[in-house]
C-alpha cells in the first residue's frame, strides 16, 4: 500500500501535531489563571501562535495544489486559497483589531481550513490519512479560541 493511501496518519506527524497544541491549550487555559496584569501579554502570545499556524496551513495547501498537474482547475483554486488563511492571520494581529473580533477571525479561519483539508482529500491532493490527522488538531485548536474568546467576552 502505498503511504498515500494509508488509513492511518504516520506517527510522526500524530506526534508533532499534538505537540503543536501546546501553546494553544496552554494560552487559552493560561488566560484564565495569569494575574490580570499579563492576561494581555498571553492573549497577544495566542493570537501571533493562531496566525504562525494559519500560515503554516496555507502553505501545507499550496505545496499540496503544486503537486498537481498544472492544468488541474481544482489544483489551482486550492492554490488561490492557499494564501487566504497566512491573510486572515495577519490580519488578526497587525492592524489592533480587538481580540473579541481577531479570535473569532482566527476561528473562523481554522474551520475554513479544515473544510480545504477535507476537500483536498477529496481532489486526491491530500493523503487518505489527513482528516484523521487534522479533526481532532482542528477541534482542540478551535474549543482553544473559544475558551480563549469566552475569556475576553466575560471579562
Amino acid at each position: 500500500m502505498h503511504p498515500f493511501d494509508a488509513p492511518q496518519p504516520p506517527k510522526l506527524a500524530l506526534m508533532l501535531g499534538y505537540a503543536g497544541l501546546v501553546p494553544f491549550v496552554t494560552g487559552a487555559l493560561g488566560i484564565w489563571v495569569t494575574p490580570e496584569g499579563w492576561r494581555e501579554l498571553v492573549l497577544a502570545a495566542l493570537l501571533d501562535y493562531a496566525a504562525v499556524i494559519l500560515a503554516f496551513m496555507g502553505a501545507i495547501h499550496w505545496g499540496l495544489a503544486m503537486r498537481a498537474e498544472s492544468t488541474d482547475e481544482q489544483a489551482q483554486m486550492q492554490l488561490g486559497l492557499s494564501v487566504v488563511p497566512p491573510l486572515l492571520g495577519w490580519l488578526a494581529i497587525s492592524g489592533g483589531m480587538p481580540t473579541s473580533l481577531a479570535l473569532p477571525l482566527c476561528l473562523v479561519a481554522f474551520g475554513g481550513l479544515y473544510a480545504a483539508d477535507l476537500r483536498a482529500v477529496k481532489l486526491g491532493l491530500a493523503p487518505q490519512w489527513y482528516p484523521r490527522l487534522r479533526r481532532p488538531l482542528t477541534l482542540v485548536v478551535c474549543l482553544s479560541l473559544l475558551l480563549a474568546w469566552a475569556s475576553v467576552l466575560l471579562r
